[in-house]
């Protein structure tokens, strides 16, 4: 009964921290997309803290969130938050 209370807890500041955060993602073609479908699940400072992956890594990246944790994304709308990602925040190589 405990593990569940912490757990609902933990959950409970979550989302109430992912509620305040004021993270604003650069200007780019593709960022509206990428914020309401990669917000909708975790915080946006994800995205410029692995500002170091290249293109091929947010593919994974995006495909992992779609395949592993179940992400409504169809392959256009995929292709366009890897696009801006690797554009925004991407390493280039």
């Amino acid at each position: 009964m405990w593990r569940i209370f912490a757990g609902a807890f933990v959950l409970t500041l979550a989302a109430s921290a992912h509620a305040e955060e004021n993270v604003t993602l650069k200007l780019g073609d593709g960022r509206e997309t990428a914020e309401s479908y990669c917000g909708a699940c975790h915080s946006l400072d994800y995205l410029p803290e692995n500002a170091f992956l290249n293109r091929q890594a947010w593919e994974s990246e995006v495909a992992k969130m779609i395949k592993a944790f179940g992400a409504p994304i169809d392959p256009a709308e995929a292709k366009i938050i890897i696009d801006y990602l690797s554009v925004n925040y991407g390493s280039g190589n």
